[in-house]
């Protein structure tokens, strides 16, 4: 975790400002993040960063006129292009590998403690202190054990019973459902997620959506009912996958799992060294990793000097682009690691 003054800090940049923007990931630590930075402030506007995490220069157009601070949340790059371009002040809060960049507020744990991993809702609920659901919904969501879950397993025990491991809180309790809701509306047409953030930064109560009964409520829950239902049809081909690295891959469709099959697969089949789960696109190939047995930055750091591929993440789990010429090759990496 950040020093204190460093929390204390990113809460002063919040209050300070009147009308900020936000700019956070696609998963549960970039919303949590998000949700509790608005619910704190109840000012501003946000844009969700699908897929790849980096903020380029072209992100400026989403950028109001009359914003005063621009919050960058769970986004692993941002292009100094960017903030030269937008001229207004930046806050970044973060926890990939540490990045260099001027006139720009940047919190990441990393920069003092390589090896740390704390999840940006994490720093974002120590720092403002509330919406304890929330903070640990981005926890949970993101692996990560975080001495406030204690607080959290006394007041919500009726979401998680006696569960405490972090994957069967996800995959076995009510809890992990609510997290599967709020994760599975982050998918789909734009105009669904749209609809679904604007419920999400007005709810006051997220376990309502477990027991749906007003017309928001009802819209989130079918959303969710509706894609968990193509999503668990991938899942039972998975099932069928034997060898280790365990390699699975899915047909594209509309909606893209990689990172939740990266998330669930290991749980249900345990075990493997590495876990790849990839789809193709364009002439690539987009790769979802996971070990708790190889540090997977590293083998990634390896692996992009034999092959032509990008990619990052964290030592347990990253993300990366292959070109489809040289996935052969990877796959005997991997093999090989």
């Amino acid at each position: 975790m950040i020093p204190k003054k460093q929390l204390e800090k990113i809460k002063k940049e919040l209050e300070e400002c009147q009308n900020p923007f936000f700019f956070f990931h696609d998963d549960m630590d970039g919303l949590c993040s998000f949700l509790l930075l608005y619910r704190f402030k109840r000012e501003g506007k946000w844009h969700m960063v699908k897929q790849r995490p980096f903020i380029e220069e072209r992100f400026t157009g989403f950028v109001p006129e009359d914003c005063d601070k621009v919050f960058v949340l769970d986004i692993a790059t941002i292009d100094q292009e960017f903030v030269n371009k937008i001229k207004k002040p930046v806050v970044w809060i973060d926890h990939h590998t540490p990045q260099k960049l001027s006139n720009v507020e940047y919190f990441n744990p990393r920069i003092k403690h390589p090896d740390e991993y704390t999840p940006v809702s994490a720093i974002c609920y120590k720092a403002l202190n509330q919406d304890l659901l929330i903070g640990s919904i981005g926890t949970t969501g993101d692996l990560s054990p975080q001495p406030y879950l204690k607080k959290f397993f006394k007041e919500y025990a009726r979401l998680v019973g006696k569960h405490r491991d972090l994957f069967e809180l996800t995959f076995e309790t009510k809890f992990g459902k609510l997290i599967r809701i709020l994760e599975m509306n982050l998918k789909g047409k734009t105009a669904d997620i749209k609809k679904a953030l604007v419920i999400f930064s007005r709810t006051k109560d997220f376990t309502s959506f477990l027991e749906p009964k007003t017309k928001d409520e009802k819209f989130v829950y079918e959303r969710y009912e509706k894609i968990i239902n193509d999503y668990e049809s991938i899942l039972k081909e998975a099932y069928k996958v034997k060898g280790d690295p365990f390699i699975f891959r899915y047909q594209e469709g509309e909606i893209t799992f990689g990172s939740d099959l990266g998330r669930e697969i290991p749980y249900r089949i345990p075990g493997k060294k590495m876990y790849i789960i990839y789809r193709e696109k364009s002439g690539r190939m987009l790769c979802s990793l996971r070990s708790h047995k190889i540090n997977l930055v590293k083998f990634l750091e390896n692996a992009f000097t034999k092959v032509d591929g990008y990619g990052g993440g964290h030592p347990v789990a990253v993300g990366c682009n292959i070109n489809k010429d040289d996935f052969d090759k990877f796959i005997e990496l991997a093999k090989n690691a």
